[in-house]
């Protein structure tokens, strides 16, 4: 009676001690890969603010009075108000509309 009490404690005891060890190096793996992903994060909204960075400064009055004086106002033509685009899925729809009719032996062909 004491000896199976005994082997079943220890069979239990073994049993949650390799459960444990396998739970732990699986949360360790998961925890890399986090780790690893926050890295790529940061370097992607490091690239995000450069780029934004960049682009308050090009579009500053200051530098596009230079850029105008380079190219001569003559040159410069504003962009239609029509070919402003708020975001990608207006330019998509619009581009969804038109299609290209080529004409190839004698036949109209539609291509999207």
């Amino acid at each position: 009676m004491f000896k199976t009490k005994f082997i079943i404690s220890i069979s239990v005891f073994i049993t949650f001690l390799l459960v444990t060890s396998v739970i732990k190096n699986k949360t360790r793996i998961t925890e890399k890969k986090i780790s690893n992903l926050k890295k790529v994060i940061a370097a992607k909204e490091k690239n995000v603010n450069e780029a934004e960075l960049d682009f308050y400064y090009l579009t500053s009055p200051k530098e596009l009075e230079k850029k105008l004086n380079l190219i001569g106002f003559k040159d410069y033509r504003p962009i239609k108000y029509s070919n402003i685009y708020l975001n990608i899925s207006d330019l998509n729809k619009i581009q969804n509309k038109t299609s290209n009719l080529k004409n190839f032996n004698g036949k109209k062909i539609q291509k999207k």
